[in-house]
């Protein structure tokens, strides 16, 4: 396999659809797909798909396409996400217990281990499962259990703190959904879900095809 590192975030941003179309194909019962048959599935040119796979070493074969389930475990090893990931999450209202309930569900490797918030109405309360903790204890929690990624739902003023406990923690990935923009060390990944970035875009959309009409 090609070097990741050289990938760009265009190609990385498009391989979870990839695998997203063919999990729905495995399920469909389909053997095999060229690069045209999915092109016209998933939107994007044939070229475009053989280009992204090609950066991992290219997985078709010349009149035959690809194997739907090769490829898709392929990518799922290319992505990391063929062992499992332990999250907790820092910020337990709404948001964070939307992402609680969707996690366990969602399967896949992913666990939610602990959950934790500074709201004292919302210490102790029973999510999914779990029992949240004070904001205090998370510290001590991740020296002895240690976590791969740390879910922030906190507000404003309190996500870069909420980061920098998670980083001392040792937690390697930070999936942010507060609105601020953090600073973390390089060894960090950091993955920001603006939502309301979005949702302004879409606002964008909508008027410019109103616009046109």
């Amino acid at each position: 396999m090609k070097n990741r590192a050289r990938v760009s975030n265009a190609v990385i941003k498009r391989l979870p659809k990839y695998r997203r179309y063919l999990e729905d194909l495995k399920e469909k019962g389909v053997d095999r797909i060229s690069s045209g048959e999915f092109s016209k599935l998933i939107g994007y040119t044939a070229s475009q798909i053989r280009q992204d796979l090609n950066n991992f070493g290219g997985f078709g074969q010349q009149g035959y396409g690809y194997n739907v389930e090769s490829l898709h475990r392929q990518i799922g090893i290319i992505l990391g996400i063929d062992r499992d990931y332990g999250i907790v999450i820092v910020g337990s209202g709404n948001l964070g217990q939307a992402i609680a309930n969707y996690m366990r569900n969602y399967g896949a490797g992913f666990s939610v281990l602990a959950m934790f918030d500074v709201k004292p109405e919302l210490v102790g309360r029973r999510v999914s499962g779990l029992v949240i903790s004070d904001f205090g204890e998370l510290g001590a929690y991740l020296a002895k259990n240690p976590a791969d990624i740390g879910v922030i739902t906190t507000g404003t003023e309190s996500a870069q703190s909420a980061a920098d406990e998670l980083v001392a923690g040792g937690v390697n990935g930070l999936w942010n959904f507060a609105p601020a923009d953090l600073l973390v060390p390089g060894r960090v990944a950091l993955e920001n879900v603006h939502l309301s970035d979005s949702l302004h875009s879409l606002i964008y959309y909508i008027n410019r095809s109103l616009d046109s009409k």
